[in-house]
């Protein structure tokens, strides 16, 4: 499958199932945001429509599956903040019909965790009652959410974040950026191509070493510094999950300059001249505090705690570290 950045093992299943007409009527695609699900499930929806089987990109359903316009192929995304039973029941006689190209019916539902309980009962029936020739997809970053039923009957095909490593080979090529630059990307991007890709001329290219750099100064008698990093911060609320990576890249460089690591392991290279500054003026102690300072920031975080009070407590945390 062309365009798709890592998860091989899982599109080797997916073409063997289709190469062996073993294509099963749900499938149920599961892993962290940004790295890949729904683009996996596209190109698998192209293939299994495809005239040759095989996603040749020259038949006609394959030019329509380039131009968004295949008949037989159906995408449900949340209404505002959920997919609502309205949908399925609109989606659901679309699916009985014969389809026009004579394949196959492919629905791909996006944030599946998302439906209505009424939504997911409604859906529960058709995968029950699975109508010849018709696939359903469902993408899901927190499949957990789902009604069991549903998950029991799809075939779970998880996928994982990218090694940095391998993020990092393909983001140098894609973005025509220097390895030192695509090492920083892969490193915050949380093994998501699609994030990096978003970060890359944005936060962390041109605005990291000057975070980083105020991060260095918080002390205990820096409350105008905590200050006004606080209300940086609570600027970027959009981003402040990919910031808090950022700091926990830098923490983590800090320790394995303590520990005597080679220079070529550390993530942000081109700030070696800080991060050697700062592992010799705190200990490993005072870094192991700050790293946890960050780690229960996003705690906090993830059980809805007022991003403000969570940055401002983070922050005094660090800056007393």
């Amino acid at each position: 499958m062309d365009s798709i950045v890592g998860h091989q093992q899982q599109i080797r299943i997916l073409n063997a199932a289709i190469e062996h007409n073993r294509v099963a009527h749900a499938y149920l695609f599961d892993g962290p945001d940004g790295i890949g699900k729904k683009l996996v499930a596209q190109i698998f929806a192209r293939n299994f429509l495809c005239e040759s089987a095989n996603g040749c990109g020259l038949c006609a359903s394959c030019s329509q599956m380039a131009a968004h316009t295949h008949p037989d192929f159906f995408t449900l995304e949340p209404d505002g903040t959920a997919i609502k039973i309205d949908q399925i029941r609109a989606l659901q006689p679309q699916l009985v019909l014969r389809s026009f190209a004579g394949r196959g019916k492919v629905c791909l539902i996006d944030s599946a965790e998302l439906m209505t309980h009424e939504a997911a009962n409604a859906l529960l029936k058709t995968l029950e009652e699975p109508t010849a020739g018709t696939l359903i997809i469902l993408i899901s970053s927190r499949p957990d959410s789902l009604l069991s039923t549903i998950r029991s009957r799809c075939q779970r095909v998880r996928f994982n974040r990218l090694p940095s490593r391998e993020l990092a080979r393909h983001l140098e090529k894609a973005l025509t950026i220097s390895a030192a630059e695509a090492k920083v990307l892969a490193a915050v991007a949380d093994g998501s191509f699609e994030k990096a890709l978003g970060q890359h001329q944005d936060l962390y290219l041109k605005k990291r070493a000057g975070l980083i750099q105020s991060l260095s100064a918080l002390s205990p008698t820096s409350s105008i510094q905590t200050f006004e990093l606080a209300q940086a911060l609570k600027a970027e609320k959009d981003t402040i999950d990919e910031i808090l990576n950022l700091f926990d890249v830098f923490f983590r460089d800090l320790l394995l300059v303590q520990h005597g690591q080679a220079e070529d392991q550390l993530i942000n290279q081109d700030l070696l001249p800080l991060i050697q500054q700062q592992s010799r003026q705190l200990s490993t102690p005072q870094v192991m505090d700050k790293l946890e300072a960050v780690a229960r920031a996003r705690r906090y975080l993830s059980r809805n705690v007022n991003l403000h009070l969570t940055l401002d407590h983070m922050l005094m945390q660090i800056a007393h570290a």
